[in-house]
């Protein structure tokens, strides 16, 4: 495996966890969208064409889908044994402080803690 391939995972990684919190700030306008609008038996399709014509939700939701592509591409490559950890890890790591900069309520002190032992865990994979 070479280095360029561990800096690929944690760019996955950035790229998901950014972009979990910003899809998840566009499901929330969607949801606001749907409750202020009358409930009248609206087909599931409907629904969700509503919420792909949100563009906070479908630009990240793009995004996400390409960091997905790269990271099949990097199994091609990689042990999954390192890259799936390396990965995930990166990814919730990202989701949490950027859901701390987009304004999520949290336990700050808590999650940067958190964030801080898995850090400390995909350091040890990666040595």
């Amino acid at each position: 495996m070479v280095g360029g391939d561990v800096d690929k995972m944690l760019a996955v990684g950035l790229v998901w966890g950014a972009t979990n919190a910003l899809m998840r700030r566009g499901a929330i306008m969607w949801d606001q969208a749907l409750n202020s609008t009358p409930q009248t038996n609206t087909p599931l399709l409907k629904k969700w064409l509503k919420l792909l014509l949100i563009w906070q939700y479908t630009l990240p939701f793009l995004i996400n889908l390409s960091a997905s592509a790269t990271f099949f591409a990097i199994l091609s490559d990689s042990p999954i044994s390192l890259a799936v950890p390396v990965t995930n890890a990166t990814t919730f790591a990202a989701t949490a402080v950027f859901g701390i900069i987009l304004g999520e309520e949290t336990r700050v002190g808590l999650t940067l803690f958190g964030t801080c032992l898995i850090v400390l865990g995909v350091c040890t994979c990666i040595m």
